[in-house]
């Protein structure tokens, strides 16, 4: 039995053109042509991808697709938006509610394979790895920014195991260690995006923070607070003239069960067991 594409758009010439280079690639395409449609087509036919308008009577695109990412049940499904929007703005937005990819209209045969393609990639590598989903934040350098990507962690936290102290702890690492990236990876260049990587594996939680800076010697940080001195920095930082703080690694550290840096140091990774394990969503 072949498996399906969910298309959705209201434009039916393009909706047509879609289903038939799905179809060509050998899946079954179900055609939409209302966002109201989606949610009980996906639990009908559990469809392999999605592919997205954005600009949909009655219904935000954007908003569709963060509502599926953001659900245990769905948000291992990949989706690419296929719109006439072509704006780095919305592209980011695209980005930021977690679609796989995005396709400006008009596109070629093979513009949508290649989107397809990665999409479906991306989904079989975290099959094999078992995990049961991920969702990508990529926001601007802002703490508002930061703190509403926080906000919507906590939604998905809750349908965890992780006790409310647990949420609350990874909430304050997850500012401190974001707050660190926006200060001294981009040195507060809001333009710059970071990237908030969210994982829900069968026994831990995984958070993945990276900026776009050149990294740092996590083991060199003489500003900074440590396990074994926990005040000693503070007489440096007033010499440098920093602000008061220095305490964020020390502290999320202590906040989470695993903590490490990648070897640039641009990359942080938090890690939170669960006490039970996640049950995995029905395939």
């Amino acid at each position: 039995m072949p498996r399906t594409v969910l298309i959705v758009d209201d434009e039916r010439d393009t909706n047509d053109i879609l289903a038939s280079f799905v179809r060509s690639r050998g899946f079954e395409p179900i055609q939409l042509y209302a966002g109201g449609q989606v949610k009980a087509a996906v639990a009908e036919h559990k469809p392999a991808l999605i592919l997205l308008d954005i600009m949909l009577p009655g219904y935000d695109g954007f908003a569709l697709c963060d509502s599926l990412k953001r659900d245990r049940e769905t948000n291992l499904i990949p989706i690419v938006m296929v719109t006439a929007l072509e704006s780095s703005q919305h592209r980011a937005a695209g980005v930021r509610v977690g679609a796989n990819g995005y396709l400006s209209k008009p596109f070629t045969p093979t513009q949508l394979y290649e989107a397809m393609d990665k999409a479906l990639a991306w989904h079989e590598e975290h099959q094999k790895r078992g995990t049961h989903g991920e969702i990508n934040f990529d926001i601007r350098s802002e703490l508002t920014y930061l703190q509403q990507a926080n906000d919507m962690l906590a939604d998905l936290f809750a349908h965890t195991p992780l006790t409310d102290r647990q949420i609350k702890d990874l909430k304050q690492a997850v500012m401190e260690m974001g707050g660190n990236a926006i200060e001294w990876g981009h040195r507060k260049n809001a333009d710059l995006v970071l990237r908030i990587t969210y994982r829900i594996d069968p026994n831990c939680i995984t958070l993945i923070i990276k900026d776009q800076g050149p990294g740092f010697n996590p083991g060199n940080l003489p500003h900074a607070a440590s396990d074994e001195d926990p005040i000693g920095h503070i007489d440096l930082r007033n010499e440098l003239g920093i602000r008061e703080g220095g305490f964020g690694i020390m502290l999320a550290r202590g906040l989470v069960d695993d903590f490490w840096y990648n070897t640039p140091g641009n990359e942080v990774t938090l890690i939170k067991r669960l006490d039970a394990p996640v049950d995995k969503p029905s395939s």
